[in-house]
């Protein structure tokens, strides 16, 4: 039983992403106007700053907590945000020198890999939780499942996110689709590094966790924020945050 339970974690996680992803067929053939593109942009940034709080640096901050540093407990994620930032900006600075100085990533290019980024922990936190209940029986691993469902169902926004800015960016359907899926296939991934190397991952997990939230929060605040406020009306950028963000908070909150 635990072993069919282990397999439908690790098979949910990614489906629900890919599900989310699918959102991108039910936008039109020509894809999104200014204002539809505000939206999607608003609404992933919402998404994005809500994960990073709720799902990132909070869980980071109380596993900090429990190992015992104290007064500090706050050390691990904030060095962990820095080097998210620092990420990013290595990363669009390798982009530029490959291209030989033509241009470094796209707002959505960083977006996606942002995104991917943010699902190696989420992975990681999965396979922990996996790893550690399945020698105690069928009751603990139903636990650990339960947490799975949590974040797939996390998952679904995330995956729309990512494939409706893209649309939103003038790509096809498809491809905005697979970049979609994509950015969810390393999830299931590190979920089973997780769960063959649960003793080992866990003193890093509030430093990835804190990684993952930085580059997320960096890619929010240098490209997606100012694409969202392009649309006709200023407003409807900021209405879209605060729909992804509202959404967000309410699923990471009930589960």
């Amino acid at each position: 039983m635990s072993v069919g339970l282990t397999v439908g974690a690790l098979t949910m996680i990614f489906l629900s992403t890919a599900a989310g992803a699918a959102a991108v067929f039910f936008t039109g053939r020509r894809g999104a106007g200014k204002n539809a593109s505000a939206a999607f942009n608003g609404f992933a940034s919402g998404i994005m700053v809500a994960a990073s709080v709720w799902s990132l640096i909070m869980p980071a901050i109380e596993q900090s907590e429990s190992d015992g540093w104290g007064s500090i407990s706050f050390l691990p994620a904030a060095v962990g945000i820095a080097a998210g930032g620092a990420l990013i900006v290595l990363t669009d600075a390798a982009a530029l020198r490959l291209s030989g100085g033509s241009g470094g990533m796209t707002t959505h290019g960083k977006m996606l890999a942002a995104m991917t980024v943010h699902n190696i922990p989420e992975g990681l936190a999965v396979g922990l939780a996996l790893g550690s209940a399945l020698p105690l029986g069928d009751a603990a691993a139903s636990g650990a499942f339960r947490f799975a469902l949590g974040i797939a169902i996390q998952n679904f926004p995330e995956g729309a996110a990512v494939s409706l800015s893209l649309r939103g960016a003038g790509q096809s359907a498809k491809k905005s689709f697979f970049c979609g899926c994509a950015s969810g296939a390393v999830e299931p991934l590190f979920a089973g590094a997780g769960l063959l190397l649960a003793a080992f991952f866990r003193p890093l997990q509030p430093w990835l966790l804190g990684l993952s939230a930085g580059a997320m929060l960096f890619v929010v605040a240098e490209d997606l924020i100012p694409a969202a406020s392009r649309g006709a009306r200023p407003f409807i950028g900021a209405a879209g945050f605060l729909a992804g963000f509202i959404l967000m908070m309410s699923l990471d909150c009930a589960l």
